[in-house]
């Protein structure tokens, strides 16, 4: 939890957070994504300062466990001292101790968001869905929270002024924006009518920025001018291709060439014959791509 300190800016976990996206899909499947169409509502996470503290967190956990579908789940909120936002502790449950940085007992606001990042843990845990080492699984975790409609929280508990700054998770905020627009883009949604902080719409719209510009990569047809003139150029020279680039070339057995390509909802690798007009649906997240090949 950045508090009064520097705020990491810009996409320095992209490959991190894209890859947590093809994870997800490929532990859930599309049909389950498709079923956390609602977000969390921002009513059923208020908590006035007049709330009971311990049973407004109660009931904000409650919310968060029912969102992740974990009816058998009970979290007991507590606070201390800490240097964390919050922790959880993940037993094999059904109960679940979490404990919420002492800041919060005054910033009722954004125990939502805290609350949201460590069930979330607790969902995955359940998954039995994780990354190796703490930062890429922390990634992990605010990527899932955000991609399946809590995560908008976290995002909007950044703020940042000239003498102070506040920022929960381990996504920058333009990061937490790209996958909220991802979410936007899928579920046809608008979280900024939620948010509450100004500096959660400038690095929304950066996220969604970089979310559009992924559905203009060449090969696929909505690609731009410049990108389908590189495109053409590295297909000449296939199939070498650009190593390290959104697209490679390869060649099959019998020399017909192919190309291969992240999708731009889930990031899974497709690869489809270079042939012009292709039509490629993605077979983990559904999504039909138009290609100019």
């Amino acid at each position: 939890m950045a508090n009064g300190g520097p705020v990491q800016h810009g996409f320095p976990h992209l490959e991190t957070v894209r890859a947590a996206l093809t994870a997800l899909y490929r532990r859930l499947s599309y049909d389950t994504v498709l079923t956390f169409s609602t977000s969390v509502a921002p009513a059923d996470v208020a908590f006035c300062d007049t709330d009971d503290l311990h049973l407004g967190a109660q009931r904000v956990a409650h919310e968060m466990v029912r969102h992740f579908r974990l009816p058998d789940a009970r979290l007991i909120v507590g606070f201390r001292e800490m240097t964390h936002a919050a922790n959880v502790e993940l037993a094999a449950g059904p109960e679940y101790f979490v404990e919420l940085n002492d800041r919060f007992r005054t910033h009722r606001r954004d125990i939502g968001a805290a609350l949201a990042h460590e069930v979330a843990h607790v969902y995955l845990h359940r998954l039995g869905l994780a990354f190796r080492g703490t930062p890429d699984n922390e990634i992990l975790t605010d990527t899932v929270t955000t991609y399946l409609g809590a995560g908008w929280l976290l995002l909007d508990a950044y703020r940042e002024d000239a003498v102070s700054s506040q920022k929960l998770g381990y996504l920058t905020p333009e990061e937490f924006g790209y996958v909220l627009a991802k979410r936007a883009l899928l579920f046809q949604e608008d979280p900024s009518v939620w948010f509450t902080s100004p500096q959660a719409y400038t690095a929304y719209g950066k996220g969604m920025a970089l979310a559009r510009q992924d559905e203009r990569q060449p090969p696929l047809s909505a690609a731009g001018w410049a990108g389908r003139r590189r495109y053409a150029h590295d297909r000449r020279h296939a199939p070498a291709g650009q190593p390290g680039g959104p697209y490679e070339f390869s060649a099959d057995s019998d020399g017909a060439l192919r190309v291969s390509f992240p999708c731009p909802t889930c990031h899974q690798r497709i690869r489809v014959p270079v042939r012009g007009r292709v039509r490629a649906r993605c077979g983990l997240c559904r999504t039909v791509l138009e290609c100019d090949t």
